[in-house]
């Protein structure tokens, strides 16, 4: 659905945050935040809890509007063009919240699918094709909550596919996963979503391995401002507590 958006400015950033600030009543989550992340990468985005990671991803998402500043997917404004934005991001965010425990895993996805504007057949192709993407075709009838939480994390990853969107805003995606899983999802990004199907991630983690091994380019947030940038994670001082 995101595509014929995408078609517009491939030249363009995919992502492009210009003074970008968010206060929350007195308080100032995110202070002039500028920052270019180049389509079919993957940029990692550090920094302790509080640091305005997430706040981050909700502006992307236009699910928060900036307190100033701009900030753009594609070309286009997330504060004027939520529309356009909307169809061109998949947001997935840390947690299982908005999936429904008692329905199936199918039946969570067809319904976040109809959501998206998909007719009852399309849905179901889509989610056909999503499964086989995410690797996980067996037990789709389960209900969500007796899912592993491995399984879980694929589901919510599997809800920001489904417009098959160009950009990926990932917040903390193999949070509490065992090292297989994670490494599973790293594949899963890497190779798969970025160098296959050449889409844009800005992953959230607190993981410096994860950073090192999943990464082009790492961000380090600080009180709400980028402390840092760096290809590697020799430096980042600033994760140590």
């Amino acid at each position: 659905m995101g595509g014929r958006y995408a078609q517009r400015a491939m030249t363009d950033p995919a992502i492009l945050l210009r003074n970008v600030s968010k206060s929350f009543a007195a308080h100032e989550v995110l202070r002039g935040v500028d920052l270019e992340v180049a389509p079919g990468t993957i940029v990692g985005l550090l920094g302790r809890n509080g640091a305005g990671k997430t706040t981050l991803l909700e502006i992307l998402s236009t699910l928060l509007l900036p307190t100033s500043g701009q900030a753009f997917v594609h070309g286009h404004d997330v504060a004027t063009e939520a529309t356009q934005v909307k169809q061109l991001v998949g947001y997935c965010p840390c947690g299982f919240d908005t999936f429904y425990p008692r329905l199936s895993a199918a039946s969570n996805l067809e319904f976040f699918a109809a959501l998206n504007g998909f007719s009852l057949r399309d849905g179901r192709q889509r989610l056909d094709e999503v499964f086989d993407l995410l690797g996980v075709n067996g037990n789709r009838h389960l209900d969500f909550q007796r899912h592993s939480t491995g399984m879980k994390q694929k589901l919510v990853l599997g809800r920001a596919l489904l417009a098959d969107p160009r950009v990926l805003l990932l917040d903390e995606p193999t949070k509490s996963l065992d090292p297989r899983t994670q490494r599973e999802i790293w594949t899963l990004l890497r190779t798969t979503l970025v160098a296959g199907l050449k889409k844009t991630v800005l992953l959230v983690t607190h993981s410096e391995l994860e950073a090192q091994e999943v990464c082009d380019r790492i961000i380090v947030l600080e009180d709400g401002r980028i402390a840092e940038v760096t290809r590697g994670v020799e430096s980042l001082g600033v994760l140590q507590a």
